[in-house]
């Protein structure tokens, strides 16, 4: 018997598909991480501004 396969919600007529499952291989990042490496790259830009200037 072939196995099922899970499908999220649909809507728009199949356009777009909501999925239960999270994604197991995707890249996981610390939301921390993302806010200062954000941070550093607005002072570094910033900083170079100011020498430039």
């Amino acid at each position: 018997m072939p196995e099922k396969r899970q499908r999220g919600f649909s809507s728009a007529a199949g356009l777009i598909q909501y999925y239960d499952m999270e994604e197991t291989r995707a890249l996981h990042l610390n939301p921390y991480l993302v806010m200062g490496m954000g941070i550093v790259a607005a002072v570094f830009v910033e900083v170079l501004n100011w020498r430039l200037v």
